[in-house]
């Protein structure tokens, strides 16, 4: 497809779109590529050249412009994509829910007055609206995929080594991984394959999940019962087997304390904020930040080699077969009702639940919209290297949801 170079947004429509994004870009829309006219918000973490890269907090608002695009987005250019603007998201990523006190909280458009969901909370309702093709995001625990679902879009955690982080800012560099978001599924393969910088393997769609019995279908929305319970008939009638199942995985992975790897590793990359500027950031940040303080090395390292066995566990136990989970245990909340930090994290906590796993197993996973019950996703995650698999099926179920 060729299009001519044209201006994305102008002031005007960006303000009108606010606060989904924090800065709004001149940039052109390439002639050549496989991108070619597609449009691309960037997350508030990437480095555009020229731009100052905030990561949601006021306390980088007036650092220097960055100096060369962050790896990601200087491939997506190369494509031929254009870049709208950075998009609003969490104060350094860190939370499920997408609230932003300094620059605003972006709202899914599917619930009035209901939240985005986080941390790419500004891609994913901008690309919900229709506002921008594809969002570049990253994924620590979810933060791709809780949004996708809230939003109504296709939400893709890649295995993290897959994709390049330089010129990202870091929240934990141990689960942090890019993500992407769009409303199209047949638009992840090659967004994919331009973040990769090698094209992934062209594998027919795993004909079977795995639903965990003793994992992630407690505490549920009753919308989001009906919901998964929809999609998997749609699976099953797309001829898709659902093996329901109760495995040990999970029960080792409700013991390990997910929360240290956030907040020890947030500390190591924004210490000297959090030490000297502490009063400046969201306090509902500052508090996650804080916990670190009752780690100590030695537990902090027993959590990295239990989360170590649950990878080589996941990879020998799930092979090639998916497991199936609703994305989020709830549907998108009212911001409203996010007032009490007690209410907060016991939400978040539990937005974020059911994708972490996907994090700590070093796995891929994508959320799929649910036309039946908008706001609710299916999510599929697989083993490490698996992306491709999860892609295919992503395309092949886009009718079926």
């Amino acid at each position: 497809m060729t299009n001519t170079p044209q201006s994305h947004l102008d002031a005007a429509r960006a303000k009108a779109i606010a606060p989904d994004f924090t800065s709004v870009f001149d940039d052109a829309i390439a002639a050549d590529g496989p991108l070619s006219g597609r449009t691309v918000a960037v997350k508030d973490l990437f480095d555009v050249k020229g731009q100052v890269t905030r990561a949601g907090t006021k306390l980088r608002k007036d650092n220097a412009a960055a100096t060369q695009d962050a790896a990601a987005v200087a491939r997506l250019r190369a494509a031929g994509a254009g870049l709208i603007g950075h998009a609003n998201m969490t104060e350094y990523a860190y939370s499920g829910l997408g609230l932003n006190p300094h620059y605003g909280t972006p709202l899914t458009p599917l619930r009035e007055g209901c939240i985005a969901g986080g941390s790419t909370s500004g891609g994913a309702s901008a690309v919900s609206r229709g506002v921008a093709d594809i969002a570049l995001g990253t994924d620590t625990g979810g933060s791709a995929r809780i949004p996708a679902a809230f939003c109504g879009i296709h939400g893709f955690k890649p295995s993290a080594a897959s994709i390049p982080r330089d010129g990202a800012v870091t929240l934990s560099h141990s689960l942090d991984s890019v993500g992407i978001l769009t409303r199209d599924a047949g638009l992840l393969r090659p967004v994919l394959n331009t973040l990769r910088g090698t094209a992934l393997p062209v594998v027919s769609a795993p004909r079977a999940v795995i639903v965990p019995e003793n994992f992630g279908l407690d505490d549920l929305d009753d919308e989001v019962t009906d919901a998964f319970e929809t999609a998997l008939s749609a699976l099953e009638k797309a001829g898709i087997a659902v093996r329901r199942l109760s495995l040990d995985i999970f029960q080792r992975y409700r013991t390990l304390p997910v929360w240290q790897f956030s907040a020890v590793e947030s500390r190591a990359h924004h210490g000297t904020e959090f030490d000297t500027m502490r009063d400046a950031l969201d306090p509902r940040v500052a508090a996650r930040m804080a916990r670190a303080d009752g780690v100590s090395a030695i537990a902090f390292a027993r959590t990295l080699a239990a989360r170590q066995a649950l990878v080589s566990e996941a990879t020998r136990l799930f092979g090639d077969t998916p497991v199936a989970m609703p994305s989020v245990a709830i549907m998108p909340p009212r911001l409203a009702d996010l007032t009490d930090d007690a209410e907060f994290d016991r939400i978040n906590l539990l937005a974020l639940r059911n994708t972490s796993f996907g994090n700590v197993i070093d796995g891929c996973s994508v959320s799929l919209p649910l036309a039946t019950h908008p706001g609710a996703g299916l999510m599929l995650t697989a083993a490490n290297g698996h992306d491709g698999a999860l892609v295919s099926m992503a395309e092949m179920l886009q009718g079926a949801l």
